[in-house]
């Protein structure tokens, strides 16, 4: 299950990330998916545990060392 303290903070990262990207005008795949995160976590939907355990699986593959 996800704390409300790390959904904040997604939704933070994820936001900032978004009105940066709407600012810049460019919009690339990458980031229409950051944008599309942004949302899940703001939401909270259902499917955010779906998400969310792929986004802590990929940080913690990109982190192992």
């Amino acid at each position: 299950m996800i704390s409300e303290g790390t959904a904040f903070t997604f939704a933070m990262v994820f936001g900032i990330i978004t009105v940066l990207l709407v600012r810049s005008r460019d919009v690339r795949a990458w980031e229409a998916v950051c944008v599309g995160l942004f949302g899940l976590y703001l939401g909270q939907t259902p499917v955010i545990y779906t998400v969310h355990g792929l986004v802590t699986w990929l940080i913690n593959g990109f982190s192992h060392t």
